[in-house]
């Protein structure tokens, strides 16, 4: 079994994309996805031999893909084609999308409908897969989509990265508090120790010379004097 390895130009956008979005995150790109083949099963419409088989988004122009004409013929692109490409991204919003067949007399026939989206595109050179049983596969490429899974990544990294910086500020926050709080607590025992003492040596002083009265009314000398 051979192993896929990835494209040297997708690798160097790959990391090209998260260099900028890490550094300049609130910027918008815009990703083209083109058709790299499709193989359609079935045809829908009667009364017409080839099909007109097209690719639509909603709120986008639909895109006509004239080289398709018969069921079980694989058809592949070089994204180089004149309708291509199929639609584009500017963020990661997904879109509503789907082959379609024109039908002469009543609405347009769908092979498939279901919402693309910048993240289906996963693979390392940007590709993705779409399959609808008896109705088509086709493969899409979308490089410039592997951007948007890295501004995904990175939002989390960079939510978690504020989350630490908050922490850390609180802690050294509470660690100012709690020191000034220490010491203005050992200020004020100072104080508080310093007046205690010094109202008992004026007591003590006081004591001392209401004694020395008492000795001299004992003495006399009080009266000689």
């Amino acid at each position: 079994m051979s192993m896929s390895v990835p494209h040297p130009r997708s690798s160097l956008l790959l990391l090209f994309s998260s260099i900028f979005f890490t550094y300049f995150p609130g910027l918008v790109i815009s990703a083209d996805v083109t058709l790299s083949s499709i193989e359609i099963f079935t045809t829908h419409e009667w009364l017409r031999a080839t099909p007109t088989v097209y690719f639509l988004c909603k709120g986008d122009n639909k895109t006509d893909l004239p080289d398709v004409k018969k069921p079980h013929v694989f058809y592949s692109f070089k994204a180089e084609e004149s309708w291509q490409p199929l639609t584009n991204f500017s963020g990661k919003k997904c879109k509503r999308c789907g082959f379609y067949e024109e039908d002469r007399i009543l609405s347009d026939d769908v092979f498939d409908e279901w919402e693309l989206c910048p993240s289906d595109f996963t693979a390392p050179d940007g590709r993705y897969i779409h399959f609808k049983e008896k109705e088509f596969n086709a493969s899409f490429l979308c490089p410039e989509c592997l951007s948007f899974s890295v501004v995904s990544i990175s939002a989390p990294a960079a939510e978690n990265h504020n989350k630490k910086g908050m922490n850390v500020a609180v802690v050294i926050l509470l660690s100012v508090l709690v020191s000034t709080i220490l010491i203005l607590g050992m200020v004020a025992a100072k104080k508080y120790w310093q007046k205690k003492r010094r109202e008992q040596d004026q007591a003590r002083f006081l004591k001392l010379f209401e004694e020395g009265d008492d000795i001299e009314d004992e003495l006399g000398l009080g009266t000689i004097i």
